[in-house]
């Protein structure tokens, strides 16, 4: 980054995704916060010219605000280390690895990290007949933010119906029973872990909307579990090859101890909205949004 007393920072945000109102969200609380700190921010809803703003821009550093397909997988840090732009989070092959939720649970497998069973199958086999044996859930296997969720229920005869937006292939998931917990991890250090109470599924309504879930920070849980939720967080960042910012979410069957808990997923760019998870653990920690937006942008750089 510059050392010019000012730097120049662009957030960027929104993008093609489905999960494009989110990272709108995401990218406007951390651009205020940016700016609370010094920076000199300017907010870019990333487009087919994004090239070419930031060319025209020429920042210090690149804040990524995206969520979702091209901003989170890969494709936009490939862009940022050709032009040579230090940029947030993590690099190349940590997002397009992480963005594959089957991929991830290959690494977690090869480093004994605790996951639950799943196949990739087409949108047609999964309507035609019943994949695994219910229950199970049946989602996008490179999108976040729960977009495209169908859950099969046990006593469920006829396979689900799918959306006709739904990609051609999906990930087929062993329903986990449980609690939802989830964990951040800022540089090498997890932060504390959540227990999220929800009625129902954590689905998109849940995350986004006000009231559509209940944080539990610091998560009262058993000790042995708490801290098997910080271990397995900071090792599935460090497996994946992660930087930056990274939030792991779990179920834990509580009825099973800690053979109960199971990684579900690793987010290398989760949310940073005003219900958003990781901003509330580091909150909780004492550290504030504005100096958890300044630690990220500090912590840039290329050849992530």
């Amino acid at each position: 980054m510059s050392s010019r007393a000012n730097p120049k920072v662009v957030v960027l945000m929104g993008g093609p995704s489905a999960e494009r109102d989110v990272s709108l969200s995401s990218g406007t609380e951390c651009a205020a916060a940016l700016r609370e700190t010094g920076y000199d921010v300017i907010e870019v809803d990333a487009g087919p010219d994004l090239a070419a703003r930031l060319t025209d821009i020429s920042p210090d550093v690149v804040f990524n605000a995206l969520h979702g397909r091209w901003g989170e997988d890969g494709c936009v840090q490939g862009l940022l280390e050709w032009m040579k732009i230090p940029y947030t989070h993590s690099g190349v092959m940590a997002s397009a690895v992480t963005m594959d939720k089957q991929r991830t649970k290959d690494v977690y497998s090869a480093h004994g990290l605790p996951f639950v069973h799943s196949v990739i199958a087409t949108s047609a086999e999964v309507q035609a007949a019943h994949v695994l044996k219910p229950p199970y859930v049946v989602k996008p296997f490179n999108e976040g933010s729960s977009v495209g969720i169908y859950i099969v229920a046990e006593d469920t005869n006829c396979p689900p119906k799918l959306a006709a937006d739904m990609p051609e292939q999906v990930m087929v998931e062993t329903y986990a029973p449980g609690r939802e917990l989830t964990t951040t991890v800022l540089g090498d250090r997890a932060l504390t872990v959540t227990d999220i109470i929800v009625d129902g599924w954590y689905d998109y309504h849940a995350k986004y909307a006000e009231g559509g879930s209940r944080h539990v920070v610091p998560a009262d849980i058993p000790t042995d579990i708490f801290d098997a939720c910080m271990d397995y967080a900071v090792r599935a960042h460090r497996v994946l090859g992660c930087r930056g910012l990274t939030r792991t979410d779990f179920r834990w069957d509580e009825a099973r101890g800690l053979d109960g808990l199971i990684l579900l997923e690793t987010n290398t760019q989760p949310g940073m909205t005003p219900t958003s998870l990781a901003p509330e653990q580091a909150a909780k920690m004492g550290i504030s949004f504005p100096d958890m937006c300044r630690w990220i942008v500090e912590d840039a750089s290329c050849d992530r």
